[in-house]
């Protein structure tokens, strides 16, 4: 088990590591759209999920790897109306084949986020 951490982005918000390897399975933790050089959150959905997915590319080129290794995601909403708005960046930001997704709504997020994105990916080198 190798712990994975990047200087682009924030340091987890509590008793977790930011992302964990386990031999060519890369698990990230999820990433709430903090801009590391800031220390804020954008305003809107759309921006929060770009600085979210930003996050965790972040994190798989520290590991390795890239946006095309991620094989599964988990999106958290605060309010799944805002899911169009999520969808079509994340669209954008992920090419096909697409990794299979989950996406809920939920109670509320960690510093009033509106999003918040996880995955695991296999990498391929």
């Amino acid at each position: 088990m190798e712990i994975i951490s990047s200087e682009k982005v924030p340091a987890a918000v509590g008793p977790y590591s930011s992302a964990v390897k386990v031999g060519k399975t890369l698990y990230i933790s999820g990433q709430l759209p903090i801009d590391v050089k800031t220390g804020s959150m954008p305003e809107t959905v759309a921006e929060q999920t770009a600085q979210s997915l930003s996050n965790m590319e972040a994190l798989l080129e520290s590991a390795g790897g890239s946006l095309s290794d991620v094989v599964k995601t988990t999106v958290l909403l605060a309010d799944i109306k805002d899911f169009g708005e999520m969808n079509d960046v994340y669209g954008k930001t992920f090419l096909a084949p697409y990794p299979a997704r989950s996406a809920f709504e939920v109670g509320a997020l960690p510093k009033g986020a509106k999003v918040e994105i996880e995955c695991v990916a296999v990498l391929n080198s």
